[in-house]
């Protein structure tokens, strides 16, 4: 979604706008952003709000009533049109325009260019909506991968990392426990998928990139990065591109790099 259409669609009332702006290190966060100024009527939604109590890797999927209550607080309803914007890039914003869509609710929509793209006014004042009546749906389980099945097909399907080159090659891992990748997997940056403005390149150029790194259409990749964050700009990428399909490992490096049994490749290749 481009900024242009959100500056005439600001304010309509089946429109709710939010704000899922989160960093993975450093003394910056969303929370802070959003206080010091956030687009008009922006609700704030953290990263761990959404971030399941249980399960593999560091970010967790949650719960379907966990995710309904939050996106109801957020004043989310079954009506409402959703457009999520981060600091800049997509980053984490496509988290939460997956988790929609995996909960059952397709109208959502990334800003593109994220905060630095609005050209409008800022406020500060936090926004309190009535509460939304979101009713999340079951979870769309052929969407995810656990690690027993993404031990079953790598080096079968096309797996994409998409973390930065340093940590898919393994000569740097500042946070899970082993360096390196899932063997057979191509690196995938998601920072690639952006143009120097960090907008989203156009979906003819995103095709050709996945089409190098082997998806073609109906392909069902499966798409990894630390924890299922930034994964999920690659799977909006696809999306662009034409190439659904791709399946995430939830649990991604975090999970499988805390397995003993688990192979690791390391270097630039497969």
């Amino acid at each position: 979604m481009d900024a242009d259409w959100l500056t005439e669609h600001i304010g309509d009332p089946d429109l709710r706008l939010i704000d899922f702006r989160w960093y993975l290190a450093g003394g910056q966060t969303g929370r802070g952003d959003y206080e010091a100024g956030h687009i008009p009527g922006a609700v704030f939604v953290d990263l761990e709000e959404v971030t399941g109590a249980t399960g593999a890797g560091r970010h967790p999927l949650p719960s379907r009533e966990q995710f309904e209550r939050v996106m109801r607080a957020a004043g989310v309803s079954g009506a409402s049109g959703v457009v999520v914007y981060d600091q800049s890039n997509g980053y984490s914003a496509s988290r939460l325009w997956w988790l929609l869509r995996y909960f059952g609710h397709p109208d959502v929509a990334v800003l593109d260019g994220g905060a630095g793209a609005w050209p409008g006014p800022w406020e500060t004042e936090a926004a309190g909506p009535a509460a939304g009546d979101f009713s999340a749906g079951e979870p769309d389980e052929r969407a995810v991968v656990g690690y027993e099945e993404a031990r079953e097909l790598a080096g079968r399907k096309v797996f994409l990392d998409a973390r930065a080159p340093e940590r898919f090659s393994g000569e740097t891992e500042p946070i899970d426990a082993k360096a390196g990748h899932i063997p057979g997997a191509l690196n995938a940056f998601y920072g690639e998928n952006l143009d120097p403005d960090g907008r989203l390149l156009p979906a003819a150029e995103l095709r050709r990139r996945y089409a190098e790194l082997g998806v073609r259409p109906g392909e069902d990749a499966v798409v990894y990065c630390g924890s299922g964050v930034s994964a999920c700009l690659d799977m909006l990428a696809l999306e662009l591109a034409g190439l659904p399909g791709a399946r995430l490992y939830a649990g991604s490096w975090s999970d499988w790099s805390g397995h003993d049994d688990a192979p690791v490749a390391t270097g630039a290749e497969s």
